[in-house]
């Protein structure tokens, strides 16, 4: 064949930008605003009155409660339809459209003047993300699969970062502009909705829906064999127990981080660019992730990306300076994202062939490690002499629980090598 009858050839298919993207868009929404606006603007509602630190904590956590009800169900989905065979098969593409329009709702209901609701938004809005969170994964990752580009999945993990870069700035700017709470939930309301417009026509089709648990599968195609032909209970148990060490390991930071550079830095013109900081670190470690080959064993990925955490814990408990606050959201940031995507990497690996109900479970851990954070730091702020020793010493065992984490991974490699 000459050369002028050479088809031109592409690395990526054609379709799996698009998918790539709306998974983005659909987590920005999902975790960076559903989940997350509520930490650039909680500076807003202590500075009205409507909320105190110790409210806050709660509020937080019945965030975090529904995320890991949301995360349970998705867990029980497939024994839920093998009982009520009744129920409709319905795509995950329809899951997460649903889910996009009820948190642009549950945003838009917290700028009313109701706190008696707001644990109730909260909760269900926690619900909701952790629905979009597992289904949009599931989606986009099998589409980016069956078109053989699956490293391409790294790149919808950039969507929280997105998400919090976007409501961080926003906040910024409504705190120097003076504005109130309510009027930053209406804005970041509105903007879900705008978002979710974007990619609308992108979600939907695709073979991936809610039905009965099926027959055990194969090992998928191309993923590498453990020494273990089964990949028994204890092997998930030990990964499900990790997963959860990070989710209480960031959670203290990610939700009072603004609150803690106020206590640290009082005055800085920086006190509200510390979480966009974060944001961009989470897209940073997202897309760096995609560069990575896709043949490496996840668990040593994982463990290197706690000890950054950890590390990033530490940068503003050993300097608790402008160059300490950055450099800690930077490194809490960049592995935040990339965590998920390695876990759910190797949750594919170990269970091809339930991958869904699975990742379901992973989020369940993963929220119960965050349901503990702020009720922690409620606890210590009550029975510290300052607010700044309560939150050094709910720092300091978020870094630790980091590092156990860290350090069941390496267990994990040694104790179940992957064959090549």
């Amino acid at each position: 064949m000459t050369s002028a009858t050479k088809k031109p050839t592409s690395s990526v298919p054609s379709g799996a930008w698009p998918i790539a993207l709306a998974g983005l868009v659909s987590l920005a929404v999902a975790m960076g605003i559903g989940r997350f606006a509520f930490t650039p603007i909680l500076p807003m509602m202590l500075s009205d009155g409507v909320v105190d630190l110790p409210g806050a904590s709660w509020l937080a956590s019945a965030n975090y409660l529904g995320y890991m009800l949301g995360a349970i169900f998705c867990t029980l989905q497939p024994w839920i339809w093998a009982r009520l065979r009744w129920l409709p098969a319905l795509a995950f593409s329809s899951l997460v459209r649903a889910g996009l329009l009820a948190t642009g709702a549950l945003t838009l209901a917290m700028a009313l003047y109701f706190p008696a609701a707001w644990p109730v938004l909260r909760l269900a809005a926690g619900v909701t993300s952790a629905v979009v969170f597992v289904y949009t994964s599931g989606w986009c990752l099998s589409q980016l699969s069956r078109l053989g580009v699956p490293s391409m999945g790294g790149i919808i993990y950039a969507g929280p970062g997105a998400g919090i870069v976007v409501s961080g700035l926003l906040a910024s700017g409504m705190v120097a502009l003076h504005w109130k709470a309510a009027s930053g939930w209406m804005i970041l309301g509105v903007l879900a909705f705008v978002l979710s417009a974007a990619v609308w026509h992108i979600l939907r089709g695709g073979s991936e829906h809610l039905m009965a648990l099926g027959p055990p599968g194969h090992q998928a195609a191309g993923m590498p064999r453990t020494a273990a032909a089964s990949h028994g209970p204890s092997e998930m148990a030990v990964l499900t127990l990790a997963y959860s060490l990070a989710g209480f390991g960031y959670i203290i930071t990610a939700t009072f981080l603004p609150v803690i550079a106020r206590a640290a830095l009082p005055g800085s013109a920086w006190l509200d660019l510390f979480w966009p900081i974060f944001g961009l670190g989470v897209m940073l470690g997202a897309l760096l992730a995609t560069r990575l080959p896709h043949a490496g064993d996840m668990r040593v990925r994982l463990g290197v990306c706690y000890a950054v955490q950890a590390l990033g814990i530490g940068a503003s408990l050993w300097s608790p300076s402008l160059a300490g606050f950055i450099i800690g959201s930077l490194l809490l940031g960049i592995p935040f994202t990339a965590i998920t995507f390695f876990a759910l990497q190797e949750v594919r690996r170990l269970r091809p062939a339930t991958a869904s109900s699975f990742i379901g479970l992973l989020t369940a851990a993963y929220g119960v490690g965050q349901i503990a954070g702020p009720p922690l730091v409620a606890l210590l702020l009550r029975h510290s002499a300052t607010t700044g020793e309560g939150f050094t010493l709910s720092l300091q065992i978020a870094a630790s629980a980091l590092l156990v984490g860290a350090a069941l991974y390496a267990w994990m490699v040694r104790a179940y090598p992957v064959l090549k």
